[in-house]
């Protein structure tokens, strides 16, 4: 071998990586090319793209579950896998038979697609493939996270020395890491002793997100300790019976703990009074937590921004950016004004993990130094860098192109709502223009006489237009009201007024389908 070693076991995963890459670019480009054809069609009322491997409407290929499991016939190998081939074919049933959140007519959820940075975000996070659980691990991406979560608290008002946040796995995972800091930073005595001698309450709208009764379980309280507070007809809280239950709570020997105020709730859009809220939970001395997760990004908008007013007010605050501002999911920020009471109240011993001084003992109540090992804030010990794909679109769009954004998604629910007004065949459940970038409305044929009096039947019309309009290349959703279930559209920032106008043609389409005036 004359001293040269045998190199046998060389390594070629970059030129597999490259293969693979160059494969799937060529399934997902046009995939992605397919929504930005479709989008030519929409003020038609209707769409189709010709694209092989690509749903006919450009949205999706509906097909029952039971169908679906058949059609993609997803086979797990017990011995050799199926290699390069397999992978491309899986892929391409995937994309086949899923819905394209890039087309237009996605106005189904409180999020769409992502868009080119996204992807790119993804892709890195991928590569990097690390855990933001200790900082000597993910050196990059911790500094990253930390300063963009502070950047982002600053707009809602928390501007103090150790103002910031970090990210969770989604909103719901936000606002019960921000239950467990409110019981463990009021009553300290909680973190090792749980909940006895406490009957914990909780207060959220009656619009609120049931994220708020699933964190009441997680935590030991139970459902029934969330009390809802009723709600005004633009379907945002009333102070005054906030505090009219604050108190009958402490008259029947309970104690109040924690407010859940809304940014943006998830039917009508609606954004709650914080200032007013915020009075009355330092009078009691509740924690004031503000899910903005689907309404929070409007702090970028001048024009907005004043739905947010009195955001300064909270203890905590969750916001999405994997809604409104198209980021990939997940990704869910939960900010404050003080990250010593966040710390405080979930950091643990562990020595095998956490290596350096940061952490300080809930007792002695000292200010603790920076904290890098960022799963020593939260409820999590794996964590992904989901702050990366807010950091890099913020980069690249800056804070005024997410302003321009905003604002034009804000544009077109109105544009949706002034014609869904105007046509004479829908009557509006949300405001006109909405709060939010909802827009609500039943089918009334004719005018408010066109409404059936029977609320099944209202329902019944609209399942079944819903249903007709996914054929038509458009995904909308319903809620249940009063008189039944109606319309919930969802406009993102990304809909075009093309999209707007052939959506409401749509309607009355398949509106005159399922009712013979």
């Amino acid at each position: 071998m004359n001293g040269v070693q045998s190199h046998k076991n060389v390594l070629s995963r970059a030129a597999e990586v490259e293969d693979l890459i160059d494969a799937v670019k060529g399934l997902i480009i046009p995939f992605i090319r397919s929504a930005d054809e479709a989008a030519l069609q929409k003020s038609t009322g209707q769409s189709h793209v010709s694209i092989k491997d690509v749903p006919s409407n450009g949205l999706v290929d509906s097909f029952r579950p039971g169908e679906l499991v058949k059609k993609l016939a997803l086979d797990l190998p017990a011995g050799d896998g199926r290699g390069r081939d397999g992978l491309l074919q899986t892929i391409r049933d995937l994309l086949k038979y899923s819905v394209n959140t890039w087309d237009q007519g996605f106005l189904d959820k409180l999020y769409a697609s992502t868009n080119a940075v996204g992807v790119i975000s993804e892709l890195i996070l991928a590569v990097l493939n690390t855990n933001l659980h200790v900082y000597q691990v993910s050196p990059a991406l911790s500094v990253i996270e930390k300063q963009t979560a502070r950047t982002f608290a600053n707009l809602f008002g928390f501007t103090g020395p150790r103002a910031g946040g970090f990210t969770c796995q989604g909103g719901s995972s936000s606002n019960l890491t921000s239950l467990v800091i409110a019981r463990n930073a009021l009553y300290p005595a909680t973190k090792t002793g749980g909940n006895a001698g406490h009957d914990f309450v909780l207060f959220t709208s009656a619009h609120g997100h049931y994220s708020v009764e699933k964190a009441a379980i997680a935590c030991g309280f139970g459902s029934r300790a969330v009390w809802m507070v009723p709600v005004d007809a633009s379907g945002r809280l009333i102070p005054r019976e906030l505090r009219g239950l604050i108190l009958r709570a402490r008259t029947e020997g309970k104690t109040p703990l924690y407010v859940n105020a809304t940014a943006g709730t998830t039917v009508l859009g609606s954004y709650d009074p914080f200032e007013e809220i915020g009075s009355i939970c330092r009078e009691f001395g509740l924690w004031l937590h503000i899910d903005a997760s689907w309404g929070g990004p409007a702090i970028f908008s001048a024009r907005h921004r004043h739905k947010l007013r009195g955001s300064h007010l909270a203890n905590s605050l969750t916001v999405n950016p994997h809604k409104m501002l198209n980021v990939p999911v997940t990704c869910s920020f939960l900010l404050g004004p003080d990250l010593d009471i966040f710390h405080r109240a979930n950091t643990l011993a562990a020595g095998y993990l956490f290596h350096n001084d940061a952490a300080v003992s809930a007792e002695d109540g000292a200010a603790a130094p920076e904290v890098w090992d960022l799963a020593d804030l939260t409820l999590q010990c794996g964590r992904r860098g989901d702050a990366l794909k807010l950091a890099l679109s913020w980069i690249y769009y800056g804070a005024a192109g997410f302003e321009r954004q905003i604002d034009g998604a804000f544009e077109q629910a109105a544009r949706l709502a002034g014609l869904i007004a105007q046509t004479g065949d829908f009557l509006l459940v949300s405001e006109n223009p909405p709060p939010c970038l909802q827009v609500c409305f039943y089918y009334a044929p004719g005018g408010a006489a066109g409404l059936a009096q029977d609320a099944a039947e209202n329902t019944r019309r609209t399942r079944m237009m819903v249903e007709k309009l996914v054929r038509r290349g458009f995904m909308v959703d319903y809620a249940p009201g009063e008189r039944g279930s109606f319309f919930r559209v969802v406009v993102n920032c990304q809909t075009l007024p093309e999209t707007v106008d052939g959506l409401v043609k749509a309607l009355q389409e398949v509106g005159k389908e399922v009712v013979v005036v």
